[in-house]
């Protein structure tokens, strides 16, 4: 027998890629954005939010391989979007800092992100929009579950 609790799992399961994805997809189209893949737009948030760090710090963070970590890198770096520099304390480490050009990037990402999901729920009716407000705390609160787990 499948419980209430199996039933919204796998609701939330089916919904939450295609959502995500559909948010990228309308704000690249909205804002002629380049088709960055969803690991480098999560390596360059982190690298915004933590500082520069370690490709190993990363990869860990991120709950990746190190080698995942430098094939991103690579790409990355060639696209302008990460500097790779030595650490002044540690010469045998290098440290990951987003460039201009990825803040810049980042910034056109979640303004058209922000203005699609604007439209889209300007779209629905107003006792569907309180419910998704009312409904954000308790999705932020999943979202830490999940990623301590």
């Amino acid at each position: 027998m499948t419980s209430d609790l199996d039933t919204a799992a796998l609701e939330f399961s089916r919904l939450l890629g295609p959502l995500r994805r559909a948010v990228l997809r309308a704000s690249r189209q909205a804002a002629d954005l380049p088709d960055l893949p969803e690991a480098q737009i999560e390596l360059l948030r982190l690298l915004v939010a933590e500082g520069p760090l370690s490709p190993r710090e990363a990869a860990t963070a991120l709950q990746v391989a190190p080698s995942t970590i430098s094939n991103l890198v690579k790409s990355m770096r060639a696209a302008g979007l990460v500097a790779r520099d030595t650490d002044p304390e540690d010469a045998r480490t290098a440290r990951l800092s987003a460039t201009s050009t990825a803040l810049d990037l980042l910034d056109r990402y979640d303004r058209a992100s922000a203005t699609a999901l604007r439209s889209s729920l300007a779209q629905l009716p107003e006792a569907e929009r309180d419910r998704l407000r009312a409904a954000l705390p308790a999705l932020r609160a999943l979202t830490s579950a999940v990623d301590t787990r």
